[in-house]
């Protein structure tokens, strides 16, 4: 791991795994707010998971992993570093 968090191309190479280091859980709604402050738009709002909509789209999960749904690796590291930096410690 490097920089906080640990960033893993998916099986479609469409997408990022951002695994935040030393977050076992988080809370949804402070973290979410936070993306949404970020400017982005909020979609599914379960206990699960929430989607985001933005620059690219997000899937933020309870366990504070993030998939960061873009084909650009610099995209998905300035957003793994806004998650690790900011967002996940609502």
């Amino acid at each position: 791991m490097s920089d906080g968090f640990a960033m893993e191309l998916c099986g479609n190479k469409a997408a990022w795994q951002i695994v935040p280091e030393g977050i076992t859980s988080i809370d949804l709604e402070a973290v979410g707010a936070l993306i949404q402050s970020s400017g982005y738009t909020v979609g599914i709002q379960t206990r699960l998971c929430w989607t985001f909509t933005g620059p690219c789209d997000l899937t933020l999960y309870p366990s504070g992993k993030l998939l960061v749904k873009t084909e650009d690796k610099a995209l998905a590291s300035e957003v793994a570093s806004l998650h690790t930096q900011e967002w996940a410690h609502a």
